[in-house]
């Protein structure tokens, strides 16, 4: 393994492969499919470096949350290209949703998350889908999760606990996206036709016309819930002290 300048590390074929845990096959296969810039030539050996690591683990990353080789090559190419961030989010699985894409730096990225940028938390982001990276580009699919999670680390809770925390409502979000979801798809049919007295005739999907409604009940609910948890904390009896 060699060095190039004061930080960057560089691999052989093989020790990036074995780094980013894939067979060296499957390292050549992305080169072919161009999902990674070329390496470094040194006479017959090719030289990598810690961005195609980054590379290599954003590609696994996208891979967990369900996307195709072929649209990460193309979310690939929207990174090299500096394709407009709201097109990234669509590229990302997000297009639908009201969040949007943040553009960053390593270094602004740090500036969120001041000495809480580690190895192990940028792993945590990616697994989570928050983050994707392509060298020295970095996109946070949410502005306002990025806002909150820099709110909350600035407040005293590590970073680690927020993304901990963040695994955990996602868990509970996904069951209550499927529940209203349901609900509205056993209720409703496409809004198609005015004149037969069913639906809108606008040709909108309910799940997407609705959606804002099952954001209120969850914003209600949710704000509920905390004031009923924190009445019962601060009316709860104080054991006395010895």
């Amino acid at each position: 393994m060699a060095e190039s300048g004061s930080t960057m590390r560089e691999y052989r074929t093989e020790e990036l492969a074995e780094a980013a845990g894939i067979p060296v096959r499957t390292l050549r296969f992305y080169r072919e499919r161009k999902l990674l810039p070329p390496p470094r030539r040194e006479g017959r050996i090719a030289w990598y470096d810690d961005q195609h690591l980054a590379r290599l683990r954003t590609i696994a990353a996208l891979l967990e949350r369900g996307h195709t080789l072929g649209g990460i090559a193309e979310l690939t190419a929207a990174f090299e290209h500096g394709r407009d961030v709201g097109q990234l989010g669509e590229l990302l699985g997000i297009g639908w949703s009201e969040e949007t894409p943040v553009r960053l730096t390593p270094e602004a990225l740090a500036d969120y998350f001041e000495g809480e940028v580690t190895p192990e938390n940028l792993a945590a982001s990616l697994d989570l889908g928050y983050l994707a990276t392509d060298g020295e580009e970095i996109v946070h699919v949410s502005r306002r999760l990025l806002d909150v999670s820099s709110a909350l680390v600035g407040e005293g809770v590590p970073l680690a606990a927020v993304l901990e925390t963040a695994r955990r409502v996602r868990e509970h979000a996904d069951a209550l996206a499927a529940l209203f979801t349901d609900l509205i798809s056993t209720h409703l049919t496409a809004d198609t036709d005015t004149e037969t007295g069913t639906g809108t005739g606008t040709g909108e999907d309910p799940v997407t016309r609705l959606r804002p409604l099952a954001k209120s009940v969850v914003e209600a609910e949710l704000t509920m819930a905390m004031d009923r948890l924190h009445q019962s904390r601060t009316s709860a009896p104080q054991t006395p002290s010895s």
